[in-house]
């Protein structure tokens, strides 16, 4: 990978949104240029997908976002993959990842309620085969997202109290 695909990489990272003529101007490079490195950037599978970042507390959504430890029993010939393909294909599951540790699997789901991730967990994860367990912990409050703290430094989040 290049310095200059890694300056534009960094730059999309941290706002999605800016233009090809903002970057080229930052990084003093011709705009055409920018804009080919992008699309490259994009065929070849470095930039997976552009996307906001929504803090789920301030909406008046319901959504229940839980992470799943999996452990597992590799398959032959597929190892963790064919598992993790199967979960990945849900709609739920937000992300799937191969890990070290005490768990094979980090899966996260997002969800209406507690009850169907209970149900997402013990109706479809447990019963594949290889499936030995899970455990489920529920996401209870969000600090920091990708790298942004969710609260704003401006804003009183104290509980009020009255007496």
């Amino acid at each position: 990978m290049t310095a200059l695909e890694k300056d534009i990489l960094n730059i999309l990272t941290d706002d999605a949104r800016i233009s090809a003529k903002q970057i080229s101007a930052m990084l003093s490079v011709d705009e055409n240029t920018v804009k080919n490195c992008i699309a490259k950037l994009e065929q070849c599978g470095a930039i997976v997908k552009y996307t906001a970042i929504v803090n789920d507390a301030v909406l008046d959504d319901s959504i229940v976002e839980a992470w799943i430890e999996v452990k597992v029993t590799p398959k032959k010939k597929e190892g963790f993959d064919g598992i993790a393909k199967q979960i990945a294909s849900f709609p739920e599951v937000k992300s799937v990842y191969l890990m070290s540790g005490a768990y094979d699997l980090a899966v996260l789901i997002e969800d209406r309620s507690l009850q169907q991730v209970s149900r997402f967990v013990s109706e479809r994860i447990s019963t594949f085969d290889g499936v030995i367990s899970t455990a489920t912990h529920f996401v209870l409050k969000k600090y920091k997202i990708e790298g942004t703290l969710t609260e704003r430094e401006d804003a009183d989040n104290r509980i009020l109290v009255q007496a």
